[in-house]
């Protein structure tokens, strides 16, 4: 048996709800879907549906002309490895790798200046991020078909609150020259 990633289950899972898809169509639905909370090489979606398809996986078929592209489809095997993955609570902590948490850990070492550009910045990031997932809400929001897909909009928006909010709260501490930089009371 294949040892499956999570970029497998990630192919596996977007051919179970999107149907037969070339390695393009799979990178262009991650840019609009689990690629705002799964970011991974795109190049993977070129090498992993070859790989699942050797393993019996996924089907293939080739076109005879023209660029010779491969579309992919789940076999039963495929679904069945799905469902099986879907089906084991996930027992791993949510991981965050946040660059500008990095830093902030170690801020002692920075200028006040560049503690505040870099809240600034975040303020600005989380702002543009979640306005993005609101008007994904808007705009899908009322469609009976998504509604499940939709779920993990929800921890994205909440998640996009606590940082905008966080990052404007330390941004308003360090615009103040007389306030510690330390935690907020």
């Amino acid at each position: 048996m294949v040892r499956l990633t999570t970029t497998s289950y990630v192919v596996l899972g977007l051919l179970g709800l999107r149907g037969p898809s070339t390695s393009y169509d799979l990178k262009r639905a991650v840019g609009h879907s689990v690629g705002y909370f799964w970011p991974f090489p795109h190049a993977q979606l070129y090498s992993e549906p070859r790989r699942l398809a050797e393993a019996g996986l996924l089907d293939v078929t080739t076109e005879n002309g023209g660029r010779r592209r491969q579309t992919f489809s789940l076999t039963e095997e495929g679904r069945r490895a799905l469902q099986e993955w879907l089906a084991v609570p996930e027992t791993e902590p949510m991981q965050v790798r946040d660059v500008a948490e990095l830093k902030l850990f170690f801020s002692e070492l920075a200028s006040d200046e560049d503690i505040l550009s870099l809240a600034r910045e975040q303020v600005r990031q989380h702002q543009e991020r979640l306005t993005t997932y609101e008007s994904m809400q808007e705009r899908f929001g009322s469609v009976d078909s998504l509604a499940s897909r939709l779920i993990p909009l929800e921890l994205g928006i909440a998640m996009e609150r606590a940082a905008l909010e966080f990052w404007q709260n330390l941004a308003a501490r360090m615009e103040q020259p007389d306030q510690p930089r330390g935690a907020a009371e």
